[in-house]
Formats: structure tokens, C-alpha cells, sequence
């Protein structure tokens, strides 16, 4: 998901005061940007996709802390990480931390309550952050406001009624294509990225213009999730291919040791043609069985 965790920081980077201004609560306050907080400092064990930002409200300078999660995270669960942010956020800069989590996947978070806590009798601990699934936030809203670094986020949104996926998604790539951007290929790439993790690519090839779909991030993308497939796909061959082998080794090794000693030979290389696993099963039971060559021949005659 390497891909997902660039695109995203990419986002918050280049757009921080959208995320302040659209997830968070400071409706009515002077709020206004200072500086990005580099995760990767050593003080700081920060995931790659984290995004700290320095902002000043209402004269005071605090934090803003996004993590961007696109599926749940089970070890360490996200409550423990986050609380791990957020304490180590504090201890290092000695500012106030505002600590968001930003759900991609329609299926993740549901069970993130937005707390960490340890119930221990005078050694309580309770840390709050918010909870933002992605899939449950007004798409039009943000479709209407127009932020720019939140746009390619919308295919992700919860959409309006009556308005199927299909006319969502175009609506969503119309609106990000008519703001000003300084490279609008790559931000529709980046929009079309993100959306595959609902839309399937054919649909969200149909849709984006060729020109954005030849960008070098999309090529990547597209070029990974092939090669990963195509890797999977040669891992569940090779193992049935494997297990095959395995099965017919066993059937000859058996004839030889129950019958005579060249019964191997007559029947390799029948053996060799047959690819069905269930097929072969079924020729070493029989094999185990078989009181002679002929009771074997007849068994491996079957179906042919």
C-alpha cells in the first residue's frame, strides 16, 4: 500500500490548511498556518504516511496530526498507535496535539471509537482523537466548497442519494478537473488512484481522459498491482503444479514397492499427462489398493 501512504502525505503536504480547515472543528477562530513538522525526525517514530502540522489558533501554536489508515490496524491496534503519536508528539514539542485518523477503505474503522484507555485503579490513562471515515462524510459538501487537496479524496465519500457510483465518480473527476492546479494530469492520476480502492480500474479508465491515465504515477500503480497479481497468481501455480508432482511421485513409488519393480515405468508416462490434482488422488488410493498391474491399468482407464 506504499502507494496509497505517498499519495496521501502528498496531499496533506501540499495542502495542509484544507485538512485543518474541513476535519477539524475550528469554525470561528483565527487559525492560519506555520510550518510542516517532518515525520521521519529521529525524535519522532512516525509512520511514513503521517502528517504533522504546526498552526497557529487563536495566538497559540499547537498541532495538527493526521494519520492516514486505509485499512484497520490490528498489531498494535490503531488506539495504542495513536495514543504512542500522541504522547511522543507532546513530549517533543511541548504543544497541544490535535490527532485525526482518516480512514480510505469504505469497510475500515467502524470500531474505532476514537479512544485509548487503561482502567487501572490510580494509573488511569485515557486519550482522546477523532475518527474519520471517509465513506461517511458529506462528498457533495466537499464537492461545493471545492478544497484542493481534499477533492481527490471524494470517489471515497459517502455520496447523495439517488446518485449511483458511476455518475458519482464522473462528478467527482469534473470538479477536480475544473479547479487550478499546477499539474492536473497528476492530480486527476492522484484522484484515480485513490478511487480504484472502491471503483474497478476499467470504470475509472473510461471515465479519466487518456492523457491522465499515462501518468508516471498511475503507470506505477497500475504496473505494481499487475505485478503483485501476476506474483500471486505464480505462487498458487507453482504450488498446485508442486503438489501435483508430488502426487504422481507418490503413486509411482508405491507401484514399485507393491507391485513389480518396472510397473513405475509402464505407467509414468501416462501419469505425466493427467493435471487434475483430484484425478491423481484418486490413481494413488487406487495404487495403494491395486493387487496387480492389470487391477492398476484398469483403475487408470477410467475416464480416459
Amino acid at each position: 500500500m506504499a502507494i496509497f501512504d505517498t499519495l496521501t502525505k502528498t496531499q496533506a503536504q501540499t495542502h495542509p490548511m484544507d485538512f485543518v480547515n474541513y476535519c477539524l472543528n475550528f469554525e470561528g477562530d483565527d487559525v492560519t498556518f506555520v510550518d510542516l513538522i517532518v515525520p521521519e525526525q529521529p525524535t519522532v517514530e512516525m509512520h511514513q504516511a503521517d502528517i504533522v502540522i504546526k498552526v497557529e489558533r487563536n495566538g497559540q501554536e499547537v498541532l495538527v496530526h493526521f494519520e492516514f489508515q486505509t485499512t484497520d490496524s490490528y498489531d498494535p491496534e490503531m488506539s495504542l498507535r495513536m495514543a504512542g503519536y500522541i504522547i511522543r508528539l507532546v513530549e517533543t514539542y511541548r504543544l497541544p496535539v490535535y490527532s485525526s485518523v482518516i480512514y480510505l477503505r469504505p469497510d475500515a474503522g467502524r470500531r474505532d471509537r476514537g479512544v485509548y484507555a487503561q482502567n487501572i485503579a490510580e494509573h488511569q490513562i485515557f486519550i482522546e482523537y477523532k475518527v474519520f471515515r471517509l465513506i461517511e462524510m458529506e462528498g457533495q459538501q466537499i464537492l461545493d466548497a471545492k478544497p484542493t487537496g481534499l477533492l481527490p479524496f471524494t470517489p471515497l465519500m459517502k455520496r447523495p442519494a439517488g446518485v449511483d457510483a458511476e455518475q458519482w465518480l464522473r462528478r467527482c473527476i469534473q470538479t477536480a478537473d475544473s479547479v487550478d492546479v499546477p499539474n492536473k494530469p497528476a492530480y486527476l492520476g492522484t484522484l484515480a488512484v485513490l478511487g480504484n480502492l472502491v471503483y474497478e480500474s476499467e470504470v475509472i479508465s473510461r471515465i479519466i481522459s487518456e492523457e491522465t491515465m499515462q501518468q508516471r504515477n498511475i503507470i506505477e500503480y497500475w504496473t505494481e498491482k499487475a505485478t503483485a497479481e501476476a506474483h500471486q497468481q505464480g505462487l498458487e501455480q507453482g504450488l498446485e503444479q508442486g503438489m501435483r508432482e508430488r502426487a504422481r511421485e507418490d503413486i509411482l513409488e508405491t507401484l514399485e514397492l507393491r507391485l513389480q519393480p518396472d510397473a513405475a515405468s509402464t505407467f509414468k508416462p501416462i501419469l505425466e499427462t493427467i493435471e487434475d490434482s483430484q484425478r491423481l488422488k484418486q490413481l494413488f488410493r487406487a495404487a495403494l489398493l491395486a493387487e496387480s498391474t492389470e487391477d492398476f491399468a484398469q483403475a487408470l482407464a477410467v475416464d480416459r
